[in-house]
């Protein structure tokens, strides 16, 4: 039995543990860095009012104003490459969400606690990363997602660190899906624009594309993925150029019982249009329509920039991610060509009734037709 004298000592150092850890938790919410290019805001969301985000596919995406910027990462962690990244933002202040597949969790949960541990929100993407989830039969689909979450958990120790977002692989989305995230209280991340990382490109090419549809765009939500060298390359440039640019970061996190949800309008949902006083001078309410760019070869010149494909694809070449660490881990086939991911999911916007948007040099206007 242990004397008195030695469970002092014990609680002692306990104690002095949880005072160290408090400073280091202090430290990592404070910047010791005065020219970084630090996080502006913490946005809190609700998925239960909002499922559906990201306007690469959908009607909505973050509520975001002009020149702020939502940082996402997939298909880790990878220690060679998250390691790194995690550096980086933190040398910068900066928050992020990584989106992690459940393997990967499992084979590195050291690297996964340590993306927690430094602040970042912590949502799912899948088991193994199917390429095909939305030819799949539908309870797969679900198995894939449940198990993503479940090894995410096992592997952070605690259900209550992951955030009920997910990311679809290759953003290959179906409406059964959707309706089984929905049902979960998940909410789906597509993005608002990706940097091609996943392609064989350079850093600088990735630096590039990221920035260009960014400003194309003026806010959004950057798709890029923490198991590439090039993007672990690109990362100190393309935050150092946000900086310069006048961008801002935001840290997007779940509303729970303790954190309510940040106050919105509705309005505010929508890439465009970004300026309430649009709406209010419209004398019907704006309604989004996707439809395919060729049956409307006027479509919004913003959002086609954006979702324009890359100059391989354009050129009809395709590109294998060169880290398919899941697929070498499971043994399973590479997908074909076909099934890859190649480009950002072509979406164009109209204007339904009455009303069309036009682009100017100068800005948005809106015409009767």
């Amino acid at each position: 039995m242990p004397s008195v004298s030695t469970s002092l000592c014990r609680a002692a150092a306990v104690a002095a543990c949880a005072i160290v850890l408090a400073a280091s938790n202090a430290r990592a919410e404070s910047c010791a860095n005065p020219n970084a290019l630090g996080t502006s805001r913490t946005l809190v969301v609700d998925p239960a009012e909002h499922r559906l985000i990201g306007s690469m596919q959908y009607p909505e995406t973050l509520p975001l104003r002009d020149h702020e910027v939502v940082l996402t990462f997939d298909d880790g962690p990878l220690p060679k490459h998250t390691k790194p990244i995690l550096a980086t933002l933190a040398a910068e202040c900066v928050k992020a969400t990584f989106f992690i597949v459940g393997q990967m969790a499992t084979a590195y949960p050291e690297t996964l606690r340590e993306v927690y541990a430094a602040g970042h929100t912590i949502g799912t993407h899948t088991q193994h990363h199917p390429l095909g989830m939305n030819k799949m039969p539908l309870d797969k689909a679900e198995a894939e997602i449940a198990d993503g979450i479940t090894s995410t958990a096992a592997a952070l120790g605690n259900p209550a660190e992951v955030a009920p977002f997910v990311r679809i692989p290759g953003l290959r989305r179906s409406p059964a899906i959707e309706g089984y995230l929905a049902s979960k209280g998940l909410m789906a991340w597509s993005a608002d624009f990706p940097a091609d990382d996943w392609h064989h490109i350079s850093s600088a090419k990735v630096v590039q594309t990221a920035l260009t549809r960014l400003e194309a765009k003026g806010r959004g939500v950057l798709l890029l993925h923490d198991i590439q060298q090039r993007t672990q390359d690109a990362l100190p440039v393309i935050l150092r150029e946000l900086k310069a640019r006048g961008y801002r970061i935001v840290h997007v996190v779940p509303a729970t019982a303790k954190r309510p949800k940040t106050p919105t309008q509705p309005w505010q949902w929508h890439i465009s249009p970004s300026d309430p006083s649009l709406i209010s001078a419209a004398p019907e309410a704006m309604r989004f329509v996707f439809t395919p760019p060729k049956a409307h070869p006027s479509a919004v010149a913003k959002v086609n920039a954006v979702s324009a494909v890359s100059s391989s694809a354009r050129r009809g070449k395709t590109h294998a991610r060169s880290d398919m660490i899941w697929l070498a881990r499971t043994g399973a086939a590479r997908p074909d060509a076909a099934a890859r991911l190649l480009s950002p999911v072509p979406v164009a916007f109209q204007l339904s009734g009455q009303q069309r948007r036009t682009h100017t040099a100068s800005g948005d206007t809106l015409s009767r037709r």
